[in-house]
């Protein structure tokens, strides 16, 4: 009985790799999969195929680069390798003409068809040209960019694992932290209940203020471990969705009157421009609260004393909600309005912020839009900012968007 052919099969789609597999082996042939070109030099080290398989259409230089890598192996300097174009997908006749393909053949979802287009080369069919035998400086090339790649890809695992590492420590932390803070926070509330020591807050003026700054240091303490909490769930792919009926109309009040106090300190109008809306959609009410909420902080700190914030937002009849938040503020240069959705990243000099989250260019974290960002593609939507550029005098202002899908019953709910 005749060994089956074995076919090496390089490509970086898995639904691909799994058709061709399937279609290759119920031929009665024997198929390797690789991913990447290393990975297939890998392979056919251990085990020198009789025909090497490529995906790429031969529109772009992959394919070609891949069977360069290949033909500098010994080894594999006479084994045919063909590109599998798309199907339909004719190049032209003298697509790998003059490289180290010996040819081409289009994909076919006909898994007879496909399987008797590679028999063709596996018969001895004529090559388009005999390989030539790569030259020693070639083959010292390849070597070197070889290894170059190894270590760049060992280094990638090494810094992925770092990653895996840090994410996991700071969301422990967070944790960690969060305990005996809750129970702080906890006694706080107690004691700004407690008759004796509201009596003592209402005759010493200092000791009001004294408690008054510890009870803020506690929530904003509260706060940025919140945010550190979520961003790491959004990061590692564990934030949960609570799909509950909301109000958008009423999820926006709440937080206006949340800033309230802080607008009427720096003098700044908040205006209400929702239109009507008596549609409830279904989405997780907290989550989207948490991002309304760090889109006006975030208007807030950018906005000079005195400026306006306006909020508008409505229910598209096409199946959308929209959410807006404009400002008077500095405005954000073109190159940071992508970045300024990436963790950690804060726009312009960090030496000029302040400690305060409210004040005018205030400082913090550089967490509140990649939570914004993270939350609301959770939800299946999009957030993006329009901007003139950043100027401290002009003000040109920013505006940032929203748009969500309409859900208007449990995403998963059989309709």
């Amino acid at each position: 009985m005749s060994k089956p052919p074995f076919i090496l099969y390089i490509d970086r789609d898995e639904i691909r790799r799994k058709r061709i597999w399937r279609a290759l082996t119920r031929a009665g042939c024997q198929v390797a999969l690789a991913v990447t070109a290393l990975d297939g030099v890998d392979q056919a080290r251990r085990a020198v195929p009789d025909l090497i398989l490529i995906e790429g259409d031969l529109r772009d230089r992959r394919a070609y680069n891949i069977a360069a890598r290949l033909r500098a192996e010994p080894d594999l300097a006479t084994v045919p390798i063909v590109a599998l174009t798309s199907p339909g997908h004719v190049p032209p006749a003298h697509a790998s003409t003059g490289s180290d393909l010996s040819g081409w053949i289009a994909d076919s979802t006909d898994e007879r068809v496909l399987a008797g287009r590679v028999a063709r080369y596996l018969e001895g069919a004529p090559l388009e040209k005999q390989p030539a035998e790569p030259s020693p400086e070639m083959r010292d090339l390849v070597t070197r960019l070889e290894s170059d790649v190894r270590e760049l890809e060992a280094s990638n695992r090494a810094l992925r694992r770092l990653d895996r590492i840090k994410e996991d420590f700071i969301q422990l932390t967070a944790h960690e932290l969060r305990t005996p803070l809750t129970t702080v926070y906890g006694y706080s509330q107690l004691v700004q209940t407690s008759r004796a020591v509201q009596e003592l807050m209402a005759r010493d003026p200092e000791v009001r203020a004294c408690l008054a700054g510890l009870i803020d240091s506690i929530e904003r303490l509260h706060r940025v471990i919140d945010e550190i909490i979520v961003v790491s769930r959004i990061a590692s792919g564990h934030l949960d969705l609570k799909w509950t009926p909301t109000d958008l109309a009423d999820l926006v009040a709440r937080v206006l009157r949340d800033y309230g106090p802080v607008a009427e300190q720096r003098r700044l109008t908040l205006r209400n421009e929702l239109e009507p809306i008596s549609e409830l959609f279904f989405a997780d009410g907290d989550l989207l609260e948490l991002a309304v909420s760090n889109l006006l902080g975030n208007a807030i700190k950018y906005t000079p004393d005195g400026g306006t914030i306006t909020v508008r937002g409505t229910v598209n009849p096409y199946g959308t909600v929209y959410l807006s938040v404009q400002d008077t503020g500095i405005g954000i240069d073109p190159d940071e309005q992508e970045q300024i959705f990436d963790r950690f990243y804060t726009a312009g000099d960090t030496q000029l912020h302040t400690t305060s989250k409210t004040a005018f260019r205030g400082g913090g974290l550089g967490l509140g839009l990649a939570i914004c960002r993270g939350i609301v593609e959770a939800h299946g939507g999009r957030i993006w900012v329009e901007s003139e550029g950043c100027d401290p005098e002009r003000l040109p202002g920013s505006i940032f968007h929203i748009e969500l899908p309409l859900e208007r019953l449990p995403p998963g709910t059989v309709r």
